[in-house]
């Protein structure tokens, strides 16, 4: 989940919240492509024309006279990318971690690579961005005034005179819009949709979605709650803004879902718990934050962690609050809650 970070969170907010950094109407078809689908046709014909023109989701049209070629992306914009043949020059975000291995939000790009201009937040080497020669940026926003996500505010008019930017929203609506945004923005950089790993990617993630529909309905009393641990606070992720959770709600998952009062301090993500509180809310599985900015449940000490239900009861699975936007790797995000509420039992 994101950090205090946009307009008027605080980084650690926004990472908590991620959620926390950090869907209505049921689902016609699960993935399918509709008019959100940004017009790829369109921009894909526009592309083999030699010129290349992408509204995104601010509004905004980016056109140049050939297909950008110097690619620069958030690190899960680059990841998603990347699993439909689309390379980056460079990335910013989370990439590596620690011990020098790839972050979880790299994906299967290989970071040894692509340039990394900044690795944390409020971290972006504008001198290396320049020294690419950019033809466009790339990153998702997390709210609805067009914040570029990762983006640092000190230095974001340096870099937008650098080159043009798309933003891809993942503020306030279900997984599977921004998925399709994202396949329409590769379709139009060039990308062979009709490649056979694209397209059986996109059957396997209509197919996990049916698969976790059905589950959620078999098991109705099953609550799950998303979670975020830091040393001090622990983060309860409400439905109703991020894109996972409101896919998964609308799938029919019992989730957990803070009080609007209790989330507001969070921009309405989160809410945030002492250690002493975590037991706040009833749960019978709890999907945890898998970015690095959070400790992982297999390094939480704290006593009143261990003593809930769900983490007793083994009933602890990971969550990816800033999805990497392709078919290939949603899958596993469905998949994994489909097992787990199969096998749950109620513990709450």
């Amino acid at each position: 989940m994101p950090h205090a970070r946009a307009t008027h969170f605080t980084r650690r907010g926004i990472l908590a919240a991620g959620g926390a950094l950090g869907l209505g109407a049921a689902l016609a078809a699960c993935g399918d492509d509709d008019a959100k689908s940004g017009g790829s046709g369109k921009e894909a014909a526009a592309a083999r024309s030699g010129s290349w023109s992408f509204k995104d989701d601010r509004g905004t049209t980016v056109k140049l006279d050939k297909v950008p070629a110097n690619i620069v992306a958030f690190t899960g914009v680059g990841a998603a990318l990347h699993d439909y043949g689309i390379s980056v020059k460079g990335v910013f975000g989370p990439t590596k971690t620690t011990d020098g291995k790839a972050d979880v939000q790299a994906g299967d790009m290989d970071i040894s690579k692509v340039t990394i201009l900044g690795n944390t937040w409020d971290q972006f080497n504008v001198e290396k961005y320049a020294a690419l020669a950019p033809d466009v940026l790339i990153t998702t926003m997390f709210d609805d005034a067009g914040t570029l996500w990762y983006v640092p505010e000190a230095s974001k008019d340096k870099i937008a005179q650098l080159a043009p930017s798309v933003g891809i929203s993942v503020y306030d609506r279900q997984l599977t819009e921004p998925l399709q945004r994202m396949w329409a923005l590769a379709e139009s950089l060039g990308a062979d949709m009709k490649a056979a790993k694209v397209t059986d990617a996109k059957k396997k993630f209509e197919q996990a979605a049916a698969r976790l529909r059905k589950a959620a309905k078999a098991k109705p009393g099953i609550k799950v709650m998303a979670g975020s641990a830091s040393d001090a606070l622990f983060y309860v992720s409400g439905t109703d803004l991020s894109v996972d959770l409101e896919y998964f709600k609308a799938l029919g998952v019992n989730l957990v879902e803070p009080p609007a009062k209790a989330k507001a301090k969070g921009g309405g993500w989160y809410e945030s718990l002492s250690w002493e509180n975590v037991d706040k809310y009833a749960a019978d599985i709890i999907m945890m934050d898998d970015r690095s900015s959070a400790i992982q449940p297999a390094d939480i000490t704290k006593a009143t962690w261990k003593k809930l239900p769900a983490v007793k009861a083994g009933q602890v699975i990971s969550r990816s609050p800033e999805p990497i936007l392709s078919y290939d790797k949603c899958v596993p995000l469905l998949t994994s809650l489909a097992e787990a509420l199969e096998n749950a039992k109620k513990v709450s």
